[in-house]
């Protein structure tokens, strides 16, 4: 017996279990175990340089799972954008049947998309956002939580309340993100209203993520207070890991006239990929949430993903149900 709901029943996997698209780490070697293991693995197209390569990855994750998996596609403000509409067609060329989405105005996307009859996941950080991904026609809302890695939005409003503040609003299938890395979390998640959950931080600390071993020990070892948040003076919340470089953008940022300029360097994306990929702790950011404190193992995601939905259940039927007794009973 497992869990069965609308999410599951409607992308056609097994457990309730989503990989959220991560730059330079949702590759297909991820994805794929993600999938392989009845969760939802996710490719993030932006990681591939080119749209060409993103078909590449794409016919690669192919060949090491035959389940469901998913492509990310984030849209972000920038000076040069990337050809997201390229990218979006080699989504669509590649036939693939579920789209994460992220970021700013992707309406342009979504109708594209859902014109093609594929499934939509819009990632949102507060309910009147995930009521605007509704009306815009998008299939299933990831709601994601002040704990998340990434960008949690200018609310600072945690999963408790966040969950099934959108729950009570939408009637679409929802996810819960951010803070989420173990059974307990996903039966709260199921409790709040959710229909499954969407884990990012988690994911990177297991043998398939193709990031150094260092990052992941460092994950295991951190608490749930080593995270800084970054960019708060630039309206553009992000969450990542506490290192000599996240710290040095906090310290210039608290000076009163910091422009974004004044951290552009230590920020980089090209940074970022140099601390995963060689396990330099302090070369650029590390994305991570305060879920870090619930990190204490390096599974495979066929273990993970089964010890959560097992715990989960172990928590429903064990821990809650035993806590009802008849009344009038002594205690």
């Amino acid at each position: 017996m497992t869990f069965q709901t609308r999410f599951t029943e409607l992308v056609g996997i097994r457990h309730p279990v989503m990989q959220g698209g991560m730059m330079w780490v949702g590759r297909a070697e991820l994805a794929s175990a993600v999938s392989n293991a009845g969760g939802l693995g996710v490719i993030t197209a932006l990681t591939q340089p080119t749209p060409d390569d993103l078909r590449r990855e794409i016919d690669r994750c192919r060949s090491m799972t035959d389940r469901p998996f998913g492509v990310n596609l984030t849209i972000l403000p920038s000076v040069t954008p990337p050809p997201y509409a390229e990218y979006r067609k080699a989504i669509i060329e590649s036939g693939i049947k579920v789209v994460e989405t992220a970021g700013a105005r992707p309406q342009e996307h979504v109708e594209e998309f859902k014109s093609r009859g594929i499934i939509v996941i819009h990632k949102c950080t507060s309910v009147r956002h995930a009521l605007s991904a509704e009306k815009m026609g998008v299939d299933v809302v990831s709601i994601d939580g002040f704990e998340c890695a990434g960008h949690p939005g200018e609310d600072d409003v945690p999963g408790l309340v966040l969950i099934p503040a959108a729950a009570d609003k939408i009637s679409i299938p929802m996810l819960a993100s951010g803070g989420f890395g173990d059974g307990r979390g996903l039966a709260a998640a199921l409790a709040l209203g959710a229909d499954g959950i969407n884990m990012g931080t988690r994911f990177c600390a297991t043998v398939e993520a193709p990031i150094h071993d260092g990052v992941k020990q460092f994950l295991v070892q951190n608490d749930e207070r080593a995270t800084n948040l970054i960019f708060r003076k630039f309206r553009n919340t992000g969450r990542v890991a506490k290192n000599r470089v996240s710290d040095r953008v906090v310290e210039i940022s608290s000076a009163p006239d910091t422009a974004f300029d004044d951290v552009r360097p230590l920020v980089s994306g090209a940074r970022g990929r140099v601390a995963l990929e060689t396990g330099d702790l302090d070369a650029g950011l590390i994305w991570a949430g305060q879920v870090q404190g619930l990190i204490h193992d390096v599974p495979s995601c066929k273990d993970l993903v089964e010890r959560i939905v097992a715990d989960a259940k172990v928590t429903i039927r064990g821990r809650l149900a035993g806590l009802l007794k008849p009344e009038g009973l002594p205690v």
